[in-house]
């Protein structure tokens, strides 16, 4: 063993710590699975999974209306929760190790700003674009320029806050609540701008909603989500060594400027995606990392992954309830999670506040 790895030894979780991260594992595994089966079996429709799964078991062909159903709309549907989920959630906890501040959340890095004045855009300002432009891009303008502007936002923020080489997390959150400060400015201009029509587009995504979910955004969303997803269990060391202090991570051999730059970029591209597909949907990267940092500790080894789980169940089981509640018609998504997250992240916040320094 080097010198450079012994303090983070001594600083490893107890086994018991470890050993129940895994069990954490295990059960978010299973219950993930439980809910996803439950989402693919509820709707509006008549439409059931088993019945349907034993039909082509006994190889009989489904009906047009079941496989329509399953396939083209709760499957894609599914899927595409189940990567926003486990993509916002683990921004969430990317982010919070990064900053070393348990209330960080993937807005810092202006994706959510960025996204959400692209979309803003797209909304009230699209019609002005060439007719062709506009046929080629369909209804896909507002996710695409919902992308864009994420990227744009958080390239600008980057810019802003490197110098010498060096990034300083501190002048990137000012510059983030700055660069929030300005997009609320130019989105009130938009939103003062917006025909009645275009304020419930404005309205209705910026609560977030997986009512929209097709093959074709869920093949755009996934291989920028599944990427940073592979990329995250990468950074857990560094970030466990950022926790100990910046200087003491560079003493322990870690580069600590790599590790900032592929985190803001995994973030700006797991969330930019994530907004792009889904809307804006809150609390989600808040409430799943603190959860199960009070479950199994902030190792991020087992944090990062489990957030992905924990993340995808809670996005999936949110959607289910936003389609029941007031079925046939369905709520935002955004409403779900800030009812069941904002209640939680205060008992979090009001539990804590002492350790926190608040």
């Amino acid at each position: 063993m080097s010198l450079a790895d012994a303090p983070l030894s001594r600083a490893a979780p107890p086994r018991d710590r470890v050993q129940g991260a895994r069990r954490l594992t295990f059960v978010l595994v299973a219950l993930l699975i439980v809910v996803s089966l439950t989402s693919l079996s509820s709707g509006a429709t008549g439409t059931a999974l088993w019945p349907a799964l034993k039909a082509l078991a006994t190889g009989q062909e489904l009906s047009a209306l079941d496989r329509v159903v399953l396939l083209d709309i709760r499957l894609p549907r599914l899927i595409l929760g189940l990567l926003v989920g486990a993509a916002l959630a683990v921004s969430g906890a990317l982010m919070q190790g990064l900053f070393r501040n348990p209330l960080a959340d993937p807005g810092i890095v202006g994706v959510s700003a960025g996204a959400g004045l692209g979309a803003i855009l797209a909304i009230v300002l699209g019609s002005l674009l060439p007719v062709a432009l506009q046929q080629a891009l369909g209804s896909y303008l507002i996710s695409i320029a919902a992308f864009v502007g994420g990227w744009i936002s958080t390239i600008l923020l980057y810019r802003v806050a490197t110098h010498g080489g060096r990034t300083s997390v501190a002048t990137m959150l000012l510059a983030g609540i700055a660069l929030a400060a300005l997009v609320g400015a130019l989105s009130g201009i938009l939103v003062y701008m917006a025909d009645d029509t275009q304020l419930r587009d404005l309205t209705f995504w910026g609560l977030g909603s997986l009512a929209g979910a097709t093959w074709t955004k869920v093949a755009a969303a996934a291989p920028i989500i599944l990427l940073a997803l592979v990329v995250a269990p990468s950074l857990a060391r560094g970030l466990n060594g950022l926790a100990l202090g910046e200087a003491t991570a560079m003493h322990l051999g870690i580069s600590v400027q790599s590790v900032k730059r592929i985190a803001i970029l995994t973030v700006a591209g797991a969330t930019g995606a994530a907004v792009a597909v889904s809307g804006g949907i809150g609390f989600v990267g808040i409430v799943v990392p603190h959860l199960l940092r009070l479950a199994t500790g902030p190792d991020h080894r087992t944090l990062l992954p489990n957030a992905a789980l924990l993340g995808a169940t809670l996005l999936v089981a949110a959607d289910m309830i936003s389609r029941s509640i007031v079925a046939p018609a369905e709520l935002p998504i955004g409403i779900v999670t800030a009812v069941l997250g904002a209640p939680v992240f205060l008992a979090i916040l009001l539990k804590r506040r002492n350790t926190l320094g608040l």
